[in-house]
């Protein structure tokens, strides 16, 4: 299974680089479902994926060009490194708050191995967060601390979490968090 998913991802990776060479850059309506996640487009705009049920009950996913503009990040493939370090999934539809409420990922996510080396991924939770009135920074070193009263100035977060679909909003992007000490 791991085989499979790793060889699917590769060929996906030689698809995306055949659609640069081929169109110049990088349009998220062109890239395969498989690598459309956390990509960011050469206008700098986020990939999203999406899913739809048809109307024979079959399942269609459609990679998107999101609202959301990366900062100062263009022509992005989040590679498998960051997405296993960071715990992300190549196959997340939409981009939505309700992983930062878990435990489990945000560990993955404040780690240093994401904290400091994902660029990427860091910068959506920043602004993911940012939106519902989280500083992403505050957060990680309240769950490195285990600081239980920090934490809890968390909770309303993790008990309302949103999800942000292709044009439902704007997220403006913050300044970038610094980097997390080893």
């Amino acid at each position: 299974m791991a085989v499979a998913r790793l060889l699917l991802t590769i060929s996906a990776l030689i698809s995306v680089i055949s659609l640069q060479f081929v169109y110049g850059g990088i349009i998220c309506e062109n890239l395969p479902v498989e690598v459309c996640a956390f990509s960011v487009s050469s206008s700098g705009a986020r990939c999203v994926l999406e899913k739809s049920i048809l109307s024979d009950s079959n399942v269609q996913y459609e990679c998107q060009t999101s609202e959301i503009v990366a900062e100062n990040l263009k022509e992005l493939i989040e590679t498998e490194e960051c997405m296993n370090a960071c715990g992300v999934e190549r196959m997340t539809v939409g981009m939505s708050t309700d992983s930062i409420a878990e435990r489990g990922f945000t560990n993955k996510l404040c780690s240093p191995r994401c904290y400091n080396n994902c660029p990427n991924i860091i910068d959506l939770y920043f602004n993911l967060a940012a939106g519902e009135g989280v500083y992403l920074p505050r957060l990680c070193e309240a769950h490195r601390s285990g600081n239980r009263r920090m934490m809890s100035e968390f909770g309303s977060f993790a008990a309302a979490p949103t999800t942000i679909g292709f044009g439902d909003i704007t997220v403006s992007p913050a300044s970038a968090p610094s980097p997390v000490s080893s």
